[in-house]
Order: structure tokens, then sequence, then C-alpha cells
């Protein structure tokens, strides 16, 4: 009994498509304590002075560690059940569906933003522009020092190209670092706006300055939404790529492919069902190799059917 299931493990497939970053999680946890004690000071900051200004910016900053706190978890439940077989191709897609949840909170935060905006334009009221500045400058500091921190292993999960096809994109920790560029951003504006406001008197600028930063954090969130919605709604690989498949395996005389899924497993892997139809059946591996270029397919099941008689297509 233990030497068949010893041959049989040479049949099995591997379904662990999930990508450890322990490097990130760890940035992140950091990112996180950071973040939340630059909230606690600047909401402290905007009760003491009466600065709205600093107080909105202090709850903004509490969305991102309620973001944050879901990138944390996502890394954690991935690695906790990464050999839990409730999943069919591992827990790989709990850290997209952190980055998607972390993108729409994204978009709440410039939403938010665009509101308060409008509403200072509508009713304008006093800056102690001095307490502000300082504070905004601090809460800057503090952004760029994350940024710095998620950078660095954000910019090693790229390039998801056909020859290089064992690089992850990490969309749990873009999300977190989008989160903090976000931050850094309307940090940078408010302070441009404040200066203006303290040395020129342009008080409009500041809610201007809002509408911005809130224009381009939507931007953000929509271009990680479009990154991760896919992978969670298992998109099919584009039908180019499906057209060179089914070529490799139809080069070959009486072999035609009647059925066809190519679908994302997580970010940079893809699963593949494919039944042939063909006179002269060989075994799976021999199809298998002659898809061996599409470094794409990690996960190939391919059924095997032999025509007879008039079923058959001409070669």
């Amino acid at each position: 009994m233990d030497s068949h299931k010893h041959n049989l493990s040479h049949w099995r497939h591997d379904h662990d498509f999930l990508h450890f970053n322990a490097k990130g999680e760890r940035r992140t946890r950091l990112v996180l304590v950071l973040t939340a004690l630059t909230m606690l000071v600047e909401i402290a900051a905007g009760l003491s002075f009466n600065s709205m200004a600093l107080l909105a910016d202090g709850w903004h900053m509490g969305t991102h560690v309620a973001a944050f706190m879901i990138t944390i978890f996502a890394y954690r439940y991935s690695r906790i059940h990464a050999h839990d077989q409730t999943f069919a191709f591992s827990p790989a897609k709990v850290g997209v569906l952190g980055g998607f949840a972390s993108s729409i909170a994204l978009a709440v935060v410039a939403v938010i933003m665009m509101i308060e905006s409008i509403q200072r334009f509508l009713d304008p009221f006093d800056i102690r522009f001095d307490e502000a500045i300082l504070v905004a400058s601090f809460g800057l500091l503090i952004n760029v020092i994350s940024a710095f921190l998620l950078r660095d292993d954000h910019d090693h999960h790229g390039h998801d190209h056909e020859s290089d096809h064992h690089h992850h994109h990490d969309h749990n920790l873009k999300a977190a670092y989008l989160h903090v560029l976000a931050d850094a951003l309307t940090s940078i504006l408010a302070i441009i706006a404040l200066v203006a406001g303290k040395y020129y008197g342009w008080v409009g600028l500041d809610p201007l300055m809002g509408l911005v930063g809130a224009v381009v954090i939507l931007v953000w969130a929509y271009s990680l939404i479009k990154e991760t919605g896919p992978v969670l709604v298992d998109e099919s690989i584009d039908d180019a790529y499906k057209r060179k498949v089914i070529e490799a395996i139809e080069r070959k005389a009486g072999n035609r492919v009647t059925d066809l899924h190519i679908w994302r497993m997580s970010s940079g892997h893809y699963a593949m069902i494919m039944a042939i139809v063909t006179r002269y059946p060989k075994s799976p591996s021999y199809y298998k190799k002659l898809l061996s270029k599409f470094h794409k397919l990690d996960h190939m099941t391919i059924e095997i059917n032999l025509c007879k008689g008039d079923q058959c297509l001409p070669d």
C-alpha cells in the first residue's frame, strides 16, 4: 500500500500557488504602528487646536489603519491556511481579496475627501495655520518613511511576463503601498494649501487641493480594482493566447480541441482544462509537452477522447 501511494505521487498535481511575502508582512505591521500613532497625534492636535483640518486628516488616517489591518489579516490567514484542503488551489486569492477590499476602502476615502472639500467651499472656517502646518509636516514625514519601507519590497513583485512567470504581483502589499502614497499626497497638498493660505490668503486653495487629491486617489483605487477584480472572478486569459494554445495541439495530425478553459487561479498563475478529440490518442504527458512553452499554464487537466468513423475530421 505504501509503495502504491508513493507511485501515485508522480501523477499528482501541485495545488499550492500561494506566494509568501514575509518581508512585506513585517513591514506592513511596522507601517500600521506608525500610521496609528500619527493618527492619534493628529486627532489630539485637532481637538487641542480646534482645527477641523487636522481632525479630518486624523480620521482619514484612521481609514488607512483599517486598510492595513485588512492587509495584515490577509497575510496571516494565507499563512495559517497554506495547506488547508478547503481551498481548491491554496488560499492564494486571499491576498488578492485583501488588495481588492483595501482598494474599495481607498475609494471610500477619496469620496469622503470630495464631500469634505465641497463643504469647505460652501462653508469656509478659520484655520490655525502654524499648528496645522507643523502637524501636517509631521504626518508627511511618517508617510515618507512608511512609503520607503513598503516601496523596496513592492518593487520586487512586478513584471508578469511570459518569459519570467515566477515573479508575483503582491496585490495585498500594493494596496498598503497605495494607501501610504495617498496619505503622503494629501499631506503634501495640505501643506501647500496651508502655506498659501497663511502667506497669501488663498483660503480657497485648501478645499481645491482636497478635490485634486481625491481624484488622484480614486484613479489609484480604480487601477487596483482593475488588477484584483479579474483574479477574484476567474477571468479567462485573452483570446489570442487561447488560439496559440489550440494551434499548438492541432498542429499535430488528427488532433482537435473541442473545449478549452483557461482562468486565473491567483496573480500570475493560470489553470487550464482542455478536451481533445483525436484519432491517434496518446498519454496526457504528450499533450502537456506540446504546451511546454506556455509558461503561464501552471495547472493543466487534459481530457482525451478517441474519435471513430464519421466522427473524425480529415487531417
